[in-house]
């Protein structure tokens, strides 16, 4: 049988996170809570509700949680991560499930909005969400949704893919943009979800700022064409006009220094070297990335071999 795990990080929850167990373990096998330095009773509760429980001394961040909670369930077949907050309904789990069970998904993303059902979401949450959704896509290739859910399902042979390098609520976006560079299957199942229980600590424009941000540093190593090669290219262009212009006015008596031109071709050079370190890094990134792919694609072949995966019930 499929052993399956589920991963709740909870940072003060004690509010909502004791029902979220409870309701978890119906459709799973063991139910992990990380403890990101609560100050509350989320602890306690999360053990009585029958939850293993592992903390953090200190807030560290759902990123630095999520890492935590796939260590501990390395031994899962399939590992399940849900917000302890009580957004995401656990009776949709088995939504979740069935696609990797079948052998049709490595990863799979619980989306708000796959149908285009926004009406439930406040308006300018939607905005920023949208914005981080358009960021990720660019940056990873892929044409998710809603990439900033935390209600997802990974198969054990995916798990290797994640860097798990951002500590904070830009994992969401970066373990997108992983699978998507180890050429993962990646499918979207629709979801539910519930704002009247929002219990969220941070500031949705600062949560979104800081997602943006760590999204668009991540292309100097996703896109390097478009981090280095393009600005550099166009860096270029202004210098070479400049260098014309003022070597121009050198010739015909304007000015007496050749110091503008000189300054001319030395952006020329700067934009010369970024746009050739882009395609360096590019030719690079490509070459990682195929080997990376193919790497999964063996351990998943031989997952299938000998592992004949059975519907999990309890």
């Amino acid at each position: 049988m499929t052993k399956i795990t589920a991963i709740l990080p909870a940072y003060n929850e004690e509010v909502s996170l004791g029902s979220i167990i409870l309701n978890t373990k119906k459709y799973v096998d063991d139910v992990i809570v990380i403890d990101d330095g609560s100050t509350d009773n989320t602890v306690e509760i999360a053990q009585l509700a029958g939850a293993k429980v592992i903390c953090h001394s200190s807030n560290k961040g759902k990123g630095a949680a999520l890492k935590t909670g796939f260590k501990a369930a390395k031994d899962s077949e399939i590992i399940v991560t849900i917000d302890s907050d009580g957004q995401h309904n656990p009776e949709e789990i088995p939504k979740l499930l069935n696609p990797i069970i079948n052998g049709k998904a490595d990863v799979v993303n619980g989306s708000r909005y796959i149908n285009g059902n926004k009406k439930d979401t406040p308006s300018y949450r939607r905005i920023g969400q949208t914005v981080l959704d358009k960021a990720t896509n660019f940056n990873s290739g892929l044409d998710i949704t809603d990439s900033q859910s935390g209600f997802r399902a990974f198969a054990r042979h995916a798990v290797p893919a994640f860097r798990f390098s951002c500590i904070d609520f830009g994992i969401e976006s970066e373990m997108l943009m992983d699978a998507a560079n180890a050429g993962l299957r990646i499918k979207e199942v629709e979801i539910s979800v519930r704002y009247d229980v929002d219990g969220s600590t941070k500031n949705p424009i600062s949560h979104g700022v800081g997602v943006l941000m760590r999204v668009i540093n991540d292309l100097e190593f996703q896109r390097p064409l478009y981090y280095f090669t393009l600005p550099g290219a166009i860096i270029i262009i202004i210098g070479v006009v400049l260098g014309l212009v003022f070597f121009g006015d050198y010739l015909g008596g304007a000015t007496k220094s050749l110091a503008p031109t000189v300054i001319a071709i030395m952006m020329t050079m700067v934009g010369g070297f970024l746009a050739f370190t882009g395609i360096i890094l590019d030719s690079m990134s490509r070459m990682i990335n195929r080997v990376v792919n193919d790497s999964n694609y063996d351990i998943h072949t031989s997952d299938i071999s000998s592992t004949e995966i059975k519907q999990h019930g309890k």
